[in-house]
């Protein structure tokens, strides 16, 4: 019986698919290209914009091309936000939604025993613990899921569900598992992982100081992080000499404080400017490496006039982040600002990417000169096309020397 993936979307589909791979490989099933006729094609899908919807769709109807008899098993955000749109696309056997990933792996075997899927009852809305280790270096571990902010633009609380999280022994558990594999660097991911622990009464610092410690795993990052949840106390023990990188993740959205609000956002620019400087004051220094911050923004919110935008701008300038993650605003309906007036032009919203987009090129390379001269260690990878080799320093630099495979998944020092 052979089995072929496709994902869609964020880091976070990455480590379920992958979780999912793993499940079905110990069960034997033998993992193809989904390019190949399989028998089980399984689609981790996305919907953060209406253009991911219909790849999702695309994606589905191209399985089905190549093998109309499969079984094709569809899960992930736009399963969860349109079941019905997707069960009726022709091949679907099964959709599974936000609460039932648990259930994809033994469900699926199940049906291929009985020949057929059983009818699903309505599951507990449960956290799917994940991890992905398609790298030889690195590897993505998934603590939370869901969202409790509902900010005016986004659907992910109702895409991923509420703000939930695995146990610290459970998170503790995987990265040992990682670590058993080799591998040396660990990005822990979420939808919202600061918020770790709602659900189970244990902190993220908790959290970051048990994964500290686990043997094998020599660095550790933090994928994205609230800006209002990266307390001054998990800064201070970060700084304080631990395997977490001086590399951060933080969305901004928008660099007014007039769209923050609108948005639904709990911050000012003002207390996102406080934290960046206060990341800076105890991580970085004579002979130390610049902490590389990568920001989120959002062109075209609701509300956004070119004077705002101009503001935005000026902020972004003042902040001097590393990398600018620039993201064109796509209405999503049921959303609050769907409807809301000040809607920005396409065409505008384009324009507007293009310019954040210089400005993050220019920025980028301010801040690798800036390193420059600075004694780092890079945790070289494996081969490229061109016969080189390439790894990140602990500030995130893309670094690329001639290929020597005594090199792969070490921590080599280098100066900048």
């Amino acid at each position: 019986m052979k089995i072929a993936f496709i994902t869609l979307g964020c880091k976070l589909n990455f480590a379920e698919t992958a979780t999912y791979e793993r499940g079905f490989r110990e069960a034997g099933l033998e993992v193809v290209p989904w390019r190949e006729k399989a028998d089980i094609y399984l689609i981790n899908t996305c919907t953060v914009t209406e253009t991911s919807n219909k790849k999702s769709r695309g994606e589905i109807r191209k399985v089905h091309r190549i093998n109309p008899d499969a079984r094709i098993i569809v899960a992930g955000c736009y399963a969860q936000m349109r079941p019905d749109e997707v069960r009726a696309i022709e091949g679907v056997s099964r959709v599974f939604l936000a609460s039932e990933k648990h259930l994809v792996v033994p469900e699926t075997l199940s049906s291929i025993s009985s020949g057929s899927f059983v009818i699903p009852s309505k599951a507990k809305e449960s956290i799917f613990g994940a991890y992905s280790t398609s790298e030889r270096t690195r590897a993505f571990l998934k603590v939370q899921d869901g969202c409790d902010n509902f900010c005016r633009y986004c659907t992910v609380p109702y895409a991923r569900g509420r703000s939930r999280s695995v146990k610290i022994c459970e998170a503790v558990k995987a990265a040992e598992a990682i670590a058993a594999e080799g591998v040396k660097e660990v990005v822990i991911t979420g939808v919202n992982t600061g918020d770790f622990g709602r659900n189970t009464r244990e902190s993220f610092l908790d959290l970051l100081k048990a994964l500290n410690e686990v043997e094998g795993i020599e660095r550790w990052r933090i994928s994205s992080i609230e800006p209002n949840l990266i307390t001054e106390e998990i800064i201070d023990w970060i700084a304080s000499g631990t395997k977490f990188q001086p590399h951060f993740h933080i969305p901004l959205q928008q660099g007014t404080d007039v769209i923050l609000a609108a948005m639904g956002r709990k911050y000012s620019t003002e207390f996102f400017a406080e934290r960046i400087a206060y990341i800076r004051s105890k991580m970085e220094g004579p002979g130390k490496p610049k902490v590389f911050f990568g920001i989120d923004v959002m062109a075209g919110l609701p509300g956004e006039t070119e004077e705002l935008f101009a503001q935005e701008l000026d902020f972004l300038e003042e902040l001097r982040p590393a990398f600018i993650h620039v993201f064109p605003y796509s209405k999503r309906p049921g959303t609050p600002a769907a409807t809301m007036p000040g809607q920005v032009p396409e065409q505008v919203k384009a324009e507007r990417v293009a310019r954040l987009e210089t400005l993050c090129e220019r920025l980028h390379s301010e801040f690798v000169e800036s390193n420059r001269g600075i004694k780092e260690k890079v945790l070289f990878e494996s081969k490229e096309k061109d016969g080189s080799m390439s790894g990140y320093t602990g500030n995130y630099i893309r670094i690329t020397r001639p290929y020597d495979e005594s090199l792969v998944g070490r921590l080599t020092e280098v100066t900048i």
